[in-house]
């Protein structure tokens, strides 16, 4: 008996750790992603576009918010950790505004970009909020819900843009 309590411990530590990794690694996204959204609204040619880009920058920044409050329920301080995925993603966002730019492909390629922030950004909120219900942290999974809600519906607005012929401009 005493080796499945030992067990369950150090499975809650493992999951602590994972959580505060995660955490941390979302928390450099998010300032990450703050700082691309502008260059990516300025790069749009559409003005839906701009605007659903400029939107998601406002939203990014409650975001931050919000996780800063994760941190203090989970008893951390707020701090990134470097993610080179979201690095990556952001780099390829910025190579599609050089090679892109003028051409009627750019809403197009901007649009791609931003949904694969989005769904990287909802794959972690996700997990997220799954492993506060685990760590029993009930103050901090309505928090990353209520993110993780407007990351979905952030990649469903861009997915409307699209299905508005934004990409049928790119012909």
């Amino acid at each position: 008996m005493n080796e499945d309590r030992s067990d369950k411990r150090r499975g809650e530590e493992t999951l602590e750790k994972l959580f505060h990794e995660t955490l941390k690694g979302v928390y450099y996204a998010e300032h990450n992603i703050l700082k691309a959204l502008p260059k990516m609204a300025k790069g749009a040619a559409s003005s839906e576009l701009k605007e659903a880009l400029e939107k998601h920058r406002d939203e990014t920044e409650t975001h931050i918010k919000r996780l800063q409050q994760v941190f203090e329920i989970f008893g951390a301080p707020p701090q990134g950790s470097t993610r080179e995925a979201i690095g990556a993603i952001i780099a390829e966002g910025e190579k599609v505004l050089r090679e892109l730019k003028g051409q009627l492909s750019l809403d197009a390629a901007l649009i791609s970009w931003a949904r694969t922030v989005e769904h990287y950004e909802i794959a972690q909120y996700g997990s997220l909020a799954r492993w506060a219900v685990e760590l029993r942290l009930k103050e901090a999974l309505p928090l990353l819900l209520e993110t993780l809600e407007e990351e979905v519906a952030t990649d469903y607005a861009l997915t409307k843009l699209t299905e508005r012929g934004i990409n049928s401009r790119a012909k």
